[in-house]
Parts: structure tokens; sequence; C-alpha cells
């Protein structure tokens, strides 16, 4: 995003298609101006995460540069805090909003449940003996199926078209970015399809689009 003003600007370290998209639509959404950085392959070329790792020590993608300076990881608390700083409810209901408890509650079990789980499930052969690898990981997706089932069946009880029902927030631009990754879109059109319609009706968003464009993989 590029913008004439002097406005202070906010730096993402991202890779298209990561979970840095994720933040990367709700900096999109909110107008705010930010610059792009790519990390590149932080897991294998040790010149890329050091440039990171000057930034976040823990050499993660998203890693948010602030305006002041300072640097923040994790997307949930970035989902929080661009919501505070902002003043707005577009994509986090405020405080005494009757969706804020289920938001919160659905928000912490994506990034602390089905996110970690296609970390364990990619890097099975560092977890696991070689021997062990086929069968820790065939688990770890059945689980991580059951994971992603459960979030569909609370959008199916609520009446769509939205996670939250009618409430368009930041867990659908979570859906619509890791819906994109492992075990694919061809599944979730088979197994979890009103998940499909979600992330594609983000991906339509005008103020998204062009997001989503780049971050498609």
């Amino acid at each position: 995003m590029t913008s004439t003003t002097t406005e202070p600007r906010y730096r993402l370290w991202q890779n298209p298609g990561w979970g840095s998209a994720i933040v990367e639509a709700q900096l999109a959404a909110y107008g705010l101006p930010y610059d792009l950085v790519t990390a590149g392959d932080i897991y294998h070329d040790a010149a890329a995460r050091a440039a990171l790792m000057r930034v976040n020590p823990s050499a993660q993608v998203p890693t948010l540069e602030l305006p002041s300076g300072e640097a923040m990881g994790e997307s949930a608390a970035m989902t929080l805090y661009l919501a505070e700083v902002t003043g707005r409810d577009d994509l986090v209901p405020a405080p005494g909003d009757a969706p804020r408890p289920a938001f919160l509650r659905w928000l912490v079990f994506m990034v602390s449940s089905i996110y970690p789980a296609g970390h364990f499930a990619d890097a099975a052969e560092r977890l696991v003996p070689e021997a062990e690898v086929a069968g820790y990981r065939a688990k770890v997706v059945a689980e991580r199926g059951q994971l992603w089932r459960m979030l569909a069946e609370e959008a199916a009880r609520r009446g769509g078209p939205w996670v939250l029902g009618d409430r368009f927030t930041a867990l659908d631009i979570y859906v619509a970015v890791m819906t994109r990754w492992q075990p694919g879109r061809a599944w979730f059109a088979a197994e979890l399809p009103a998940l499909v319609r979600i992330a594609e009706a983000v991906a339509a968003r005008p103020e998204l689009r062009a997001v989503f464009d780049r971050n498609a993989r």
C-alpha cells in the first residue's frame, strides 16, 4: 500500500499467503497506511531469519512494526490492538457488544488450536522419531479436521452468512486465509463448503480484494 501523506505508517513483515495476510487484510480494512517487508524463507535462509530476528527475536511472520517503533508478534494480539487503536468495531465487537464473548472465544480457538495443528503436521519430522512420523501426522491431520468442523458447526448454528451469523468480523478474515492452507481448498469444498462460502465472500469484499489477490497461492 502506498500513500503520499506523512501519516505514521505500519511495517508488516510478511510472505504472500502466510498468516501475515490476516493482518494485512485488517490494515487494509481500517485504511491504515502500511508498508510490506518480505521476510523470505526464515526457516532455511539464515540471513532472512537474522534480519527478522533483529526486529522480533521470535522471528515470527507476521511481525508488525508500529509507528512508535515497537514490534508486535501474534496475529490475535494485532487483531485486538488494531481495533483498539482505531477505536472501531468493524472487525472486533466492542466491549459490551453481544457478539464479543463468542468472538474472543473463537479467535483464541483459531490461533491456539487450529493454527498450531498445521505447524505440528508440517513439522512432524522434527517432533517424533522417523518411524512414527506417518502415524503422528495422520493423527494431527484428523484432529485438525475435527477442529475445523467445530468452527463450521458454530457458524451453522448461528445461521450465517459469517462465522458469527450476520456480523462480519476478523474471524471471517482468518477463515478466508487459513482455508487456503492444508488440507487445501478442495478438502474444505468437499467437507465444509460453508467455510469456503465465507472465504470467497471475504476475498470478494472491495476493500480486501487486492489483498487476497496478492496473497493467492
